[in-house]
């Protein structure tokens, strides 16, 4: 199958009408691409999704829609009523789970999802399959155990809000509906997140691209997409958006296991806070386990770790060999605390899973007026720079920008 993107953003289109943002505004004064309300062309058959002046967008991107013979709706349009070009059929909208065969050769059915909408499946004649969700939407019923619409196989295509929705590529990917082959195309682009390097980044993270308007996909032929790195640390200062980074850049993934180096604190209702918070952010798919014993969970196979953080780890690590003693340091604590960091690192170079690590970066900072301060700061850069040394990935956060230090 071959699809047209006649157009690729939110309902609302990029830039939203009369909105100030420095993402509208870019587009606006053409610093980057503007895009259409999100519709797809099919094989010139069918027409997922409909965008204003669906004629004018097909001949820009060099097609024709005169051999349209079904229009199909995801999602209520709102706005004004929008004129259909003479001899396009009238749009209409599947009944969940409803078959729809095509004289084109096509299959279409439509998906159950999570919130008010259709998503819809097309088998094209070759048997190459693809998947569209409209904005906002998950499929429904994958996460019981079941795979709900999914088939047996992965999709050949997705194209879905990865950025609005991650969840939804996380139920995918968990129903094996989504898989290593699958091409992921990331529609329905809103202005949240700034256009260009970043939405690049964001969408590589998870496995996906987006593409501008006009652009033509062939299902079935992958693109070249970065692969997704196994091992990434994330590191900045205090309430920089490290962890909100790191959280991100799994949110497609399912099953992810949290794992809090930090501990409970009774009697902290500041502490309690900051753990409530954190919690609020995550899927309710994520597992949680609070430990500093990092080898262990390194070593056995299982779904991506995200471990927040490296700081509280080093923290219980010199606690426990007595790093804080100045004597004791001197005699046997510098090398308990190196036997530690050099088991953590083995275990991190030797790991086949996922891993997002996040640390504090303390070293730019004030030099701490006592011995114990410096000494942790320093051992702090040290574990930093030798977790570095062993991941494909590593960012900086400052003021919530990720700014990539390798890969």
């Amino acid at each position: 199958m071959e699809l047209t993107l006649l157009g690729t953003g939110a309902p609302a289109g990029l830039p939203r009408p009369d909105c100030p943002c420095a993402v509208c505004a870019a587009c606006v004064t053409g610093r980057t691409n503007a895009r259409a309300a999100t519709s797809v062309l099919v094989d010139g058959t069918v027409l997922l999704d409909l965008t204003p002046g669906p004629a004018f967008a097909a001949a820009r991107a060099g097609r024709s829609l005169q051999g349209v013979r079904q229009v199909l709706l995801s999602h209520p349009h709102d706005g004004p009523a929008m004129e259909l070009p003479a001899g396009l059929p009238a749009p209409l909208r599947v009944a969940e789970r409803q078959d729809l065969a095509l004289i084109s050769g096509h299959r279409v059915r439509a998906v159950a999802l999570d919130s008010p909408g259709t998503g819809y499946q097309v088998t094209g004649p070759g048997g190459d399959r693809l998947l569209y969700l409209p904005p906002g939407a998950a499929p429904a019923g994958l996460e019981e155990g079941g795979r709900g619409d999914a088939a047996s196989v992965p999709y050949d295509m997705v194209l879905l809000d990865v950025l609005g929705r991650p969840e939804a590529l996380a139920r995918l990917r968990e129903a094996r509906a989504v898989g290593p082959a699958t091409d992921v195309v990331a529609v329905h682009i809103d202005h949240g997140v700034p256009p260009g390097p970043e939405l690049r980044r964001r969408l590589a993270a998870a496995g996906a691209h987006t593409e501008p308007d006009g652009t033509t996909l062939v299902v079935g032929d992958y693109p070249d997409v970065p692969e997704i790195p196994r091992r990434t640390l994330v590191v900045g200062g205090a309430r920089s958006g490290k962890s909100a980074e790191a959280e991100q850049r799994l949110a497609t993934f399912p099953g992810v296991v949290y794992v809090a180096t930090g501990g409970k604190r009774e009697g902290d209702p500041e502490w309690a806070a900051r753990i409530g918070a954190h919690r609020e952010r995550r899927p309710p798919s994520w597992r949680t386990e609070e430990t500093c014993d990092l080898v262990p969970l390194l070593d056995k196979p299982g779904p991506p770790l995200l471990i927040d953080c490296l700081a509280l780890w080093l923290t219980d690590a010199m606690d426990s060999v007595g790093a804080w003693d100045d004597s004791r340091w001197a005699t046997v604590g510098a090398r308990m605390l190196g036997e530690r960091v050099d088991a953590l690192v083995e275990a991190v170079r030797e790991t086949r899973r996922t891993v997002v690590a996040v640390s504090n970066e303390v070293g730019s900072g004030i030099v701490p007026d006592t011995a114990s301060g410096r000494r942790f700061r320093d051992e702090l850069g040290r574990l930093n720079a030798r977790f570095a040394a062993e991941c494909e990935h590593v960012l900086l956060v400052t003021a919530g920008i990720a700014q990539p230090l390798r890969g």
